[in-house]
Order: structure tokens, then C-alpha cells, then sequence
């Protein structure tokens, strides 16, 4: 057991299983990185975590009852949402749990629960473009040119299932 797995509750879940205090939880972290931090109001409620299953990190011992209480979060949308395959986004660590592994323990826990959900289609991502590298160690494989999205610069990526199998 990693030392992230006693430190950690990991969690995952559909939306209709998701407590509204989890969901406050999951979307203030979210604000908090995307719209605060990197200072890029876009429309995080576009509809698409009604179809996803929410990927979530709580410190042990710590209860879901104010906005600080997520360390990290993502969420997986079902094939067909956003592209053909399965697909991970909206990936977000709280600003004072990085730098100890908490993003490549979520990613890893994300893509195991995509390929025992949909299992053989592989992962598809928007990277944004300075994290390309930590995708790329996953397993994600660049797979257009640069793009912005929301005035940031991102990349594509494609993971193969089975991938380290």
C-alpha cells in the first residue's frame, strides 16, 4: 500500500450516487484551479458530469463538509460525450496537496476505473500543453497539433487500452 493510499480516501462515483456536499466539494476545487488560479472563467456546468463518473481524493479523517475538503478530483465521461472513446478531464489537485503524487495517483486510479467501465477502447484527454510530459508518463500519446481552448494552450492525447498490461 502506497503511503498516498493511508493518507488518501479515494473515491468513485456516478453522478446519481454523489452527495450534493461531494459535488460542492468537487466543483469549488474545480473553480478554485481553473477559474481563480489560472485566471480563466469558462462554463464549468456544461452538462457532461451527468454522464461521468467523479474521481475524487479526501485526506483520511477528514469529512466532506467545506469546499477544502477535496484534495483532488477528475472526472470520466462515458464514450460519446466528449470524443468516441472514454474520455478524462477537468483534472484538478488542491493547491496545497501537490507535489506529493497525488495527480499520478488519481490519474492511476482514473484509468483503471475507465478500462473496468469500458474496457478495450482506450483514454482520450485535452491536455493542457505544459502537461504534456505528465501525460505523456501515463501512457498519452500526442495526437494532433497545439489548440487553444478557453485562450489556453492544449494538446490531445490518446492512451491505447491495455497499455502497460
Amino acid at each position: 500500500m502506497s503511503k498516498l493510499s493511508s493518507s488518501y480516501n479515494f473515491h468513485s462515483s456516478s453522478w446519481v450516487d454523489l452527495s450534493r456536499d461531494k459535488l460542492h466539494a468537487i466543483m469549488r476545487l474545480r473553480i478554485d484551479v481553473f477559474v481563480v488560479e489560472q485566471n480563466c472563467p469558462y462554463p464549468d456546468l456544461d452538462g457532461n458530469d451527468l454522464k461521468s463518473i467523479q474521481v475524487y481524493a479526501i485526506k483520511s479523517g477528514d469529512k466532506v463538509v467545506s469546499g477544502d475538503s477535496v484534495a483532488a478530483t477528475l472526472r470520466i465521461c462515458a464514450p460519446g460525450v466528449i470524443y468516441s472513446e472514454p474520455s478524462i478531464g477537468r483534472v484538478a489537485t488542491r493547491r496545497d496537496c501537490r507535489g506529493i503524487g497525488l495527480g499520478i495517483e488519481i490519474m492511476n486510479r482514473a484509468i483503471a476505473e475507465s478500462e473496468k467501465q469500458y474496457p478495450g477502447l482506450g483514454i482520450r484527454i485535452a491536455a493542457q500543453l505544459y502537461l504534456e510530459k505528465f501525460y505523456s508518463d501515463l501512457g498519452f500519446i500526442a495526437t494532433g497539433d497545439t489548440y487553444l481552448e478557453d485562450n489556453i494552450p492544449h494538446v490531445q492525447m490518446f492512451r491505447a487500452s491495455g497499455f502497460n498490461d
